[in-house]
C-alpha cells in the first residue's frame, strides 16, 4: 500500500493544491525512480532537500504523488500572537543522568581503563589479562594489604620470572569494550607503582592494536622503586586508521615483582578538563540546548542500601582518595564523576545544577525515620549545599576553593531524595519536613522539590516521573490543563516514550514530541522536565529506550534526541491564546512567541500514517516576512530508527515556506513533527 508522506508543490500549483508523494515500497518503483533514489537511502527525500526536474518528472510518471483534492479534511489552528496567557519556564528542557546502561563509566566520563583499581568485579583479575610473548614468563595476584592510599588499600602484583626487551612481560586491559585510538593524538597514561625487587627497572606502556598487533603509541616510565609512587606519561599516535580495536598494556622488559594500581589512560576531553568527558558526547549535550542538569542521578543517589549511596564526600579530590562504590545496576562506579565534576559539567555547558541530596532512604528498603537518626543527613545536605554555593569564607566553600574552583556554583533548586513513593514505611513526609525546614532556615531562596506528594508541609515542587508508550502519552495530554495553579509547581524530572532498543525510535519520538506539547502548553505550572535516561552504551544495556547510543569510538542520535534538541532550540517565552478545530485527533500542537525577537514558534506532531492539511491563521502578528522556515524530523514508518551503522537515517531536515500571510495553508507529513518559525 503506498503512504502520501511528503508535500511538494508541482509547476503552476498553489498551496492549496499541493501535491503529496507517496512512497510505496522501494522495490516497486520503476528502474528509473530506482536508479535516482538508490542513493538516498529511502525514502528519497530525506537526502535531498528539493526535488531535481528530472526526478520529478519520474515521479510524476511512475505516479507517486496523489492530489491535494482527495487529502482528508484539514485541521484550523488559530493563533492569537498578541494575547500571552502566561509565560514559558525560561528553564523548562534540560538534563537527567544516572549511572545506567554505563552512562558514566565506560560513557561521558573520559577514562579508558575499566576496572582500573583492579579489585571490584573481580573474576580472576577482571577486565586485566597477561601479555607474555616468546620466551617471556609471568604470573598476577590479587593482593589485598597493600595499595597507595588507605581509600585503595589493594593492588594487583605481577612476578615476573623471565623477561627481556624482545619478549616483555605484563597485563592489558581492554576498556569498555574496546579503546578508541585516533591518529595524531595525545593520550595521557598513569598508574601508582611499588617495586618488590630492585631489578624491577622501568614499565612500558603501549597502545596495540588488537587485529594486527602493532604498537600505536608507546612510552617507559622511568625506574620504579620501593614506595608507593604515581607515574605519568604520555602516548602520541601518529597516522592510523581510527578503530576501537585495541588495548593498553603495561609491560616490564626484566625479571621483577611489582604492585600496580589505579592505572587510567585518557584521551583528549571537553575543554580539555582533567579527569574530563569525551568530547563528542559532551558536543551533543551542548546542542540539546539544555538549562540544566539535575545531578547526580536518581537510584544512583540512593542505592542499594544506605552504605551504597552516593556519598559526595567520598568523590573528592585525588583519585586516589576515592574509595569506589558499587552502583545499583550491578558494576562499580569509580567515582571519577564525583561531585566537582558533576559541578564542572554544569559550567562548561553554562547551565545549572539541579541538585538531589540524599534523604534517607534506599532502593532495597533501607531507610532513616526522621528524628535525631535523620540528623546527620540532614547536616550533610547542608553541607553539599556550602560546597556548591557558598563563598571562601565557609568550611565547605574553602574546600572546593582548594580543589581548583573557588567561584561558588549558582543554584536555584534542591530535590530532597528520589522516588519516595517506592519507600512504604510512610516515613517521607516527615523526612521531607525535617529537611525542608533546615534547609529553608539556611537558604530560604532555594526551591526545594520534593519527590512526591507529602503532608507536613507545602513543597514548592513536585517531580513526577512517567515511562509509557507512545498511545499512552497521547491519553494524557490534557493532565496538566486543568491542575489547581495555586499549590506546587511540577518537575517532570524523568519521563521518555520507551519504544526502541537499545534507543528510541521513530514512534517513540511522535509519543515524545506530543508530551511536549504538553509541557509548552503548562510551561507556567511545569518548571523543568528532564528526559531519562541519557545515555546507553550499546553494549552494555541495561534499560531500553534510551536519548543517546554510542560505543568506544561513536555516538549518535535517537530520533527522540533530535526532537528533544528542536523543542528546546525553538522555544519563546510566552504561550499565546490559541486553538485548534478540526482535523486528526493524532495531530499535535504547541505555540510559543518571542516579542523580543518577534518570533513565532509552531510545534507540529502528526502521529498518524497519512499527511496532515492545516490552515493556519495568524493574529496579531504584526508585519511577517513572507518567508518562514520549518526544521522537520520524520520517516515512513514507526519502527525505524537510528543506530550506530546508520546514524542520521531520521535527522532534521531544514525548508522554507514562501508566500506567508494571516492565512497559511500547510501540509504536515505522516508521521513527523515540524516546528515552523514565524518573524519578521
Amino acid at each position: 500500500m503506498m503512504e502520501p508522506v511528503y508535500g511538494h508543490l508541482l509547476p503552476g500549483e498553489t498551496p492549496l493544491e499541493k501535491t503529496f508523494f507517496v512512497l510505496p515500497s522501494p522495490s516497486s518503483f520503476p528502474q528509473n525512480v530506482k536508479t535516482m533514489t538508490s542513493s538516498a537511502k529511502h525514502p528519497f527525500f530525506r537526502r535531498s532537500r528539493s526535488l531535481t526536474p528530472v526526478l520529478l518528472t519520474a515521479l510524476i510518471a511512475a505516479g507517486c504523488f496523489v492530489s491535494a483534492a482527495r487529502a482528508q479534511d484539514g485541521a484550523v489552528i488559530e493563533i492569537q500572537a498578541d494575547k500571552s496567557l502566561h509565560k514559558v519556564s525560561p528553564t523548562l528542557y534540560g538534563l537527567m543522568t544516572e549511572e545506567i546502561n554505563y552512562s558514566y563509566d565506560g560513557g561521558l566520563y573520559a577514562e579508558m581503563v575499566r576496572n582500573r583499581t583492579m579489585e571490584h568485579g573481580w573474576a580472576g583479575i577482571a577486565r586485566w589479562d597477561m601479555v607474555d610473548t616468546g620466551t617471556g614468563r609471568g604470573t598476577v595476584k590479587h593482593e589485598s594489604g597493600d595499595g597507595p592510599t588507605t581509600d585503595l588499600p589493594s593492588s594487583l602484583q605481577l612476578d615476573v620470572t623471565a623477561a627481556d626487551a624482545q619478549n616483555q612481560v605484563g597485563i592489558r586491559n581492554e576498556g569498555y569494550w574496546g579503546m578508541a585510538v585516533r591518529p595524531d593524538t595525545t593520550y595521557m597514561a598513569s598508574f601508582f607503582a611499588k617495586a618488590l625487587s630492585p631489578t624491577a627497572g622501568p614499565v612500558t606502556l603501549s597502545l596495540v592494536s588488537d587485529t594486527t598487533g602493532k604498537v600505536l603509541a608507546t612510552a617507559t616510565t622511568a625506574a620504579l622503586n620501593g614506595e608507593w609512587k604515581r607515574y605519568e606519561v604520555p602516548l602520541r599516535t601518529g597516522k592510523l586508521v581510527p578503530s576501537s580495536l585495541n588495548h593498553l598494556q603495561l609491560t616490564l622488559q626484566q625479571p621483577a615483582s611489582v604492585r600496580l594500581q589505579l592505572v587510567s589512560l585518557f584521551p583528549p576531553t571537553y575543554k580539555n578538563r582533567a579527569n574530563g568527558n569525551r568530547v563528542d558526547l559532551m558536543e551533543m549535550l551542548a546542542a540539546m540546548h539544555p538549562k540544566f542538569l539535575r545531578l547526580p542521578g536518581g537510584n544512583y543517589l540512593e542505592g542499594d542500601t544506605v552504605e551504597e549511596r552516593f556519598d559526595w564526600k567520598a568523590t573528592l579530590g585525588p583519585l586516589q582518595n576515592r574509595p569506589t562504590h558499587r552502583s545499583p545496576w550491578n558494576y562499580t562506579s569509580t567515582d571519577g564523576m564525583g561531585l566537582l565534576e558533576f559541578l564542572e559539567w554544569t559550567e562548561d555547558l553554562k547551565i545549572e545544577p539541579v541538585l538531589a541530596v540524599y534523604a534517607g532512604y534506599s532502593l532495597k528498603g533501607a531507610h532513616v525515620g526522621p528524628g535525631a537518626a535523620l540528623k546527620g543527613y540532614v547536616d550533610d545536605a547542608l553541607d553539599e549545599i556550602e560546597f556548591v554555593t557558598g563563598d571562601t569564607n565557609t568550611k565547605w566553600g574553602a574546600i572546593r576553593a582548594q580543589l581548583g574552583h573557588p567561584a561558588p556554583f549558582p543554584l536555584h533548586y534542591v530535590e530532597i531524595g528520589n522516588e519516595d513513593e517506592f519507600d512504604r514505611s510512610g516515613s517521607y513526609s516527615g523526612r521531607y519536613a525535617q529537611f525542608y525546614r533546615a534547609i529553608k532556615a539556611a537558604y530560604p531562596q532555594l526551591q526545594l522539590i520534593a519527590t512526591t506528594p507529602v503532608t507536613t508541609v507545602t513543597p514548592d515542587v513536585i517531580d513526577d516521573h512517567y515511562y509509557k508508550r507512545a498511545n499512552e502519552f497521547y491519553k494524557m495530554l490534557e493532565k496538566y490543563d486543568s491542575v489547581d495553579r495555586s499549590g506546587p509547581k511540577i518537575f517532570v524530572g524523568e519521563w521518555a516514550t520507551r519504544e526502541g532498543s537499545p534507543t528510541t525510535n521513530l514512534g517513540a519520538m511522535l509519543g515524545d514530541a506530543a508530551f511536549m506539547t504538553s509541557l509548552e502548553r503548562n510551561s507556567d505550572l511545569i518548571v523543568m522536565a528532564s528526559y531519562a535516561p541519557l545515555f546507553v552504551n550499546v553494549n552494555g544495556m541495561q534499560w531500553e529506550g534510551d536519548l543517546i547510543g554510542y560505543d568506544a569510538i561513536s555516538a549518535y542520535g535517537s530520533p527522540s534526541y533530535y526532537a528533544q534538541a528542536l523543542f528546546a532550540e525553538y522555544l519563546g517565552t510566552n504561550v499565546p491564546e490559541s486553538h485548534k478545530t478540526g482535523g486528526s485527533d493524532r495531530l499535535f500542537y504547541s505555540v510559543t512567541t518571542d516579542s523580543a525577537r518577534n518570533k513565532i514558534y509552531l510545534k507540529l506532531v502528526n502521529a498518524t500514517s497519512t499527511p496532515q492539511a492545516v490552515t493556519l491563521k495568524l493574529n496579531g502578528t504584526g508585519k511577517l516576512a513572507r518567508e518562514a522556515t520549518v526544521e522537520t524530523l520524520g520517516g515512513a514508518d514507526p519502527a525505524e530508527t537510528n543506530s550506530i551503522t546508520d546514524p542520521k537515517r531520521i535527522v532534521p531536515l531544514h525548508s522554507i515556506i514562501r508566500g506567508i500571510g494571516p492565512n497559511v495553508q500547510h501540509t504536515v507529513p505522516a508521521y513527523s513533527v515540524q516546528v515552523i518559525t514565524f518573524g519578521s
